[in-house]
């Protein structure tokens, strides 16, 4: 029973996992982009836009690149206060004004002590996984004295119990690593083996009518417990399924 559903989800990783998914999902965003860190800004804010309609995101993501001049990093870094203006009227559901604002401090401070996101993700100490790094992510995002309190319902944490369905999207995008051409593997630091599902309302109901998930909630430990079942496949890289199941469920509304 193993081998065949191993056998039918690789079919449809194969499916899904080709440049021409690209252009209809929030990926296609970090893909307008060759550097390394217009890729991680826009690929971070696309994936915390992501809900709703696919192609209302692709749009608020390029209206959002479209204020910042086309060149998120080169605006991050060296904008004045006045050019802030235009992005006071940006939204995207309860994403507002006020949340850009706060993101793009965020990123200006981060990038004037490092050369990628991807140390914002890596505790001082000795990285314990996943979880943990989702874990230290937040507190360090809102740990600028400023930080207003409505942006935290935007960026999630295990300990919040949360699935982390975004940051884990963003995440696979960044550490998987193949020759399909969709997910970036720009970052080493975490490993594929050590990804979590991304676990949203589509893959959530594909997963439980193929008897993978089994806890009755869906929280950061159905997430856990997803992966956990999807690395009996392929315990270095189980969050490529998340092409097998989340093409299943929003493709063929299996």
């Amino acid at each position: 029973m193993i081998d065949n559903l191993k056998v039918f989800l690789d079919s449809k990783v194969a499916q899904y996992n080709r440049s021409d998914f690209i252009k209809n999902d929030p990926v296609s965003i970090p893909h307008m982009f060759t550097k390394k860190q217009n890729i991680e800004i826009m690929g971070f804010w696309a994936a915390t836009l992501a809900w709703g309609q696919r192609v209302t995101i692709i749009n608020k993501c390029k209206e959002l690149i479209t204020l910042m001049d086309g060149a998120p990093y080169d605006f991050i870094i060296n904008h004045n206060e006045p050019e802030l203006k235009k992005l006071l009227h940006f939204k995207h559901r309860t994403f507002n004004d006020i949340d850009t604002l706060y993101f793009i401090s965020f990123f200006r401070y981060h990038y004037s002590r490092y050369d990628s996101l991807e140390n914002a993700f890596i505790p001082c100490g000795p990285l314990k996984g996943v979880e943990d790094a989702l874990n230290h992510f937040r507190k360090y995002f809102f740990s600028l004295p400023d930080y207003p309190h409505r942006t935290k319902k935007h960026v999630s944490s295990p300990s919040q119990k949360s699935t982390c369905k975004r940051l884990n999207m963003f995440l696979r995008w960044m550490v998987r690593k193949d020759n399909c051409g969709v997910d970036f593997g720009i970052w080493n630091k975490i490993k594929p083996s050590e990804l979590i599902m991304p676990c949203d309302l589509h893959v959530d109901r594909v997963a439980r009518k193929l008897k993978l998930i089994t806890r009755r909630q869906t929280d950061w430990q159905t997430a856990v417990e997803l992966t956990e079942r999807l690395r009996e496949f392929d315990p270095l890289d189980p969050v490529k399924y998340d092409f097998a199941l989340f093409g299943l469920g929003i493709e063929e509304k299996f």
